[in-house]
């Protein structure tokens, strides 16, 4: 490897080690999450770490704030974009069922509950996701009060099949059953 691409590998921004960052707490969990193990990944040195951070808990904050925002700026947005509002749940639906990474790291948070910079998040994620279906829910002409229930039945079923599947390791079912539960969970749960 020579000196100048040796230079482009380690000018890393903060972004990168957010994302570095969320995908190794997709994959081992947010305990697994360090300074060292991040550095040998990116194939730098952990100084490249110091100068965006000042902690591992820096980090993960910011990690987890970007995971955060992402949900809010591509995908609320872009599906409250659609003009018709029949029509947006059955996007969400589809557009949120195969993004793999995200649910990966939802389901990573979901196991360390008992991590002081997690449960905020968690908790605001969780409340502006159902208040979102809530609100699409009565845009496609539910009731305040049946939106609301729909909507959380709508997120419990989310949580549920992350848990079921990312958490507990059942086996994996085929792309085309994946896409027909998801076509289920469309006609079961969005207002004809």
């Amino acid at each position: 490897m020579n000196a100048s691409s040796k230079s482009e590998r380690t000018r890393l921004s903060a972004e990168n080690w957010e994302d570095a960052a969320l995908v190794l707490i997709a994959e081992q969990g947010v305990g697994a999450l360090a300074v060292e193990a991040l550095a040998r990944r990116l194939g730098v040195t952990k100084g490249s770490f110091y100068w965006h951070f000042r902690t591992r808990e820096a980090l993960l904050q910011a990690a987890l704030e970007r995971w955060e925002q992402y949900g809010e700026r591509e995908v609320i947005a872009q599906i409250e974009a659609i003009p018709d509002p029949r029509a947006r749940l059955p996007e969400l639906f589809r557009r949120v069922a195969h993004e793999v990474q995200p649910h990966r790291v939802y389901a990573a948070l979901l196991k360390a509950l008992d991590h002081p910079l997690v449960v905020p998040v968690m908790a605001r994620v969780s409340q502006r996701r159902t208040e979102f279906l809530a609100t699409a829910f009565r845009e496609a002409g539910l009731p305040s009060t049946e939106a609301l229930n729909r909507a959380r039945l709508t997120y419990a079923a989310y949580v549920g099949f992350l848990q079921l599947n990312f958490t507990l390791g059942l086996p994996r079912i085929s792309h085309e059953d994946f896409d027909a539960y998801v076509e289920h969970m469309i006609t079961t749960l969005i207002p004809a």
